[in-house]
């Protein structure tokens, strides 16, 4: 019997240590989750390889569209050869033409840049114009894995979708359901779509230990609150593993 497994989109070291703490099997690391996640520090990734859990890396240098710059592009591969060095188990990637297919020139040169570790390609796919044929360059690059809510707003309203693509890869490449997973639906879109992996933040919202707190000032976004953060919990993530697996 094989059992699914669940990756975490970790933030933080205390989302790295939970996730590691109930039983995930790696993590997608990450900064700037409000944005959809940007590339980590490097001082980040060398404190999560210390947790003792697989580490993939998202490389993306900016929130927005995945349309690169020359430059940005160098960045991307630059950072690439940089987690390469430090042992890394994977690297995230995506890019996109304008006209919303894979940017097949600038993905070749990432998965180059990667040096024969584990390749994920992330939720640009989403955006992307056709899907099936999306499907089939990503994994003509190579990649081990797909990052997909089914182009929908989750992958609980995406999971028609995401049963299609794991029927057309046929083995080729890993489908990971992403997006909105947690412990309440993840039985039902692991069931539905036959994807054997899922991805999940699996977290929850803890207080800051500021006694003194200046309720007039905001670092971010008007009115967005400085004392609290969301922060991965290791009882969701045991209780998601837990939910994916009873229905093995």
């Amino acid at each position: 019997m094989t059992l699914r497994t669940l990756e975490v989109c970790a933030d933080s070291i205390e989302s790295v240590a939970a996730a590691a703490q109930g039983g995930a099997t790696r993590v997608e690391l990450c900064s700037g989750l409000s944005e959809g996640g940007v590339t980590p520090s490097v001082g980040f990734v060398k404190a999560a390889l210390a947790q003792g859990i697989k580490v993939n890396v998202l490389i993306r240098p900016r929130g927005g569209d995945f349309i690169y710059t020359p430059e940005e592009a160098d960045c991307m591969i630059t950072d690439i050869k940089t987690f390469v060095k430090e042992g890394v188990n994977g690297v995230v990637i995506g890019a996109l033409t304008p006209d919303g297919n894979i940017d097949m020139e600038l993905c070749r040169r990432l998965v180059d840049a990667a040096e024969g570790i584990e390749i994920t390609f992330h939720r640009a796919f989403d955006l992307c114009r056709n899907p099936m044929e999306a499907l089939e360059d990503i994994i003509s690059l190579g990649c081990h894995r797909l990052l997909t809510s089914g182009q929908a707003t989750s992958a609980e309203k995406g999971v028609k979708l995401l049963a299609q693509l794991h029927h057309q890869s046929a083995g080729r490449i890993t489908i990971m359901a992403g997006s909105g997973v947690n412990e309440t639906n993840a039985r039902m879109i692991a069931t539905e779509s036959g994807v054997s992996e899922l991805h999940a933040s699996a977290r929850h919202k803890i207080g800051s230990k500021m006694t003194f707190r200046n309720e007039n000032v905001s670092m971010g976004a008007k009115g967005s609150d400085e004392y609290s953060r969301m922060v991965t919990s290791a009882e969701i993530v045991k209780k998601i593993i837990s939910e994916i697996n009873s229905c093995v």
